[in-house]
């Protein structure tokens, strides 16, 4: 049924992450540092994986549109929401929601299946080296990534122009730090049991789909590992997954919380405290759990480094 005496709505007010004053500078000041953090390691990454021949292997492929999505979805939702805190009424446009939105979802969702992506190619570095090369040559590491970017360009402009062809009942008090969908449902007028549906079956095979093919990688890495007699080989293994492993576990474990939680312990606070964490703080994290952790990468910023400096000097 259509709710009736609704108003054209023209523009959405971002409550954001807290409406207590004292709070304002701190939280800005905080946020800033994370988002320049993020946005640094990740175009850092970007560039070094780009520039460096010895990050030429499928792997650093991988890792370089994990950072691209990383960079994407924090950018879309970061400097918005940092103009939140500074601003007495933070509006954001019509056009301009659905812009973030659609940007939003085609970013985080291709990062489930780059992720999943990357179990599959460090299945394939440990359980089939002699193979490795074949396998994963750069043809089919392109159509592991480009295939997901074209779909989850499908999904967020059916879901975008699902909920933006609706009708909005006149209020439009999004309580949120970025437009998001759940948030935009309940401003509908219109019946929104469709557009619930979609999302709802969409996110469950995104999830499920992209999950499933990380654990049957890992699963059969684990398999490949006892196997292994030699000590030396089981650590090689553990050191090549343990990165990965990390942000594979810290990212979906955020999602699932957010999303698989009972109902009645579902509110938008829980909300805006998961998004905080896998919108900002999961891609300031990644970058650096790569870098850390990763003797290659190490050694190419040391390398792009001397070669800076020796081009200054």
């Amino acid at each position: 049924m259509e709710k009736c005496n609704f108003t054209v709505v023209k523009e959405f007010i971002l409550l954001g992450i807290t409406d207590r004053p004292e709070l304002q500078a701190p939280l800005f000041a905080l946020f800033l540092l994370i988002y320049l953090m993020s946005a640094v390691g990740n175009l850092g990454m970007i560039l070094l994986t780009r520039m460096d021949d010895r990050l030429q292997t499928p792997m650093y492929f991988f890792l370089r549109h994990l950072a691209i999505t990383d960079l994407g979805y924090s950018t879309v939702v970061g400097p918005k929401m940092l103009v939140n805190f500074v601003v007495e009424q933070n509006t954001i446009s019509y056009n301009f929601c659905a812009i973030q939105l659609s940007f939003f979802l085609v970013f985080i969702i291709s990062e489930l299946f780059i992720l999943s992506a990357m179990s599959y190619d460090r299945y394939v570095a440990i359980c089939k080296p002699l193979l490795y090369t074949v396998i994963m040559s750069q043809k089919i590491c392109q159509v592991l990534v480009g295939i997901p970017y074209l779909y989850c360009t499908f999904v967020s402009l059916l879901v975008t122009t699902k909920i933006f062809t609706l009708t909005f009942c006149g209020y439009n008090v999004i309580s949120h730090f970025y437009c998001d969908s759940l948030p935009l449902l309940s401003l509908l007028c219109s019946n929104t049991h469709e557009i619930e549906m979609i999302i709802l079956v969409l996110a469950a095979f995104n999830l499920v789909s992209s999950l499933l093919v990380v654990l049957v990688s890992y699963s059969l890495i684990l398999v490949a590992v006892l196997r292994m007699k030699s000590p030396e080989g089981r650590h090689k293994a553990f050191s090549t997954c343990g990165s990965h492993l990390t942000v594979v576990t810290v990212f979906y474990g955020t999602l699932i919380f957010m999303y698989v939680q009972p109902k009645s312990n579902h509110s938008f606070d829980t909300d805006k405290v998961a998004s905080i964490f896998y919108t900002l703080v999961i891609p300031m994290l990644n970058p650096l759990i790569y870098s850390l952790r990763n003797k290659d990468v190490k050694c190419a910023l040391q390398r792009t480094f001397k070669k800076v400096c020796g081009a200054v000097y």
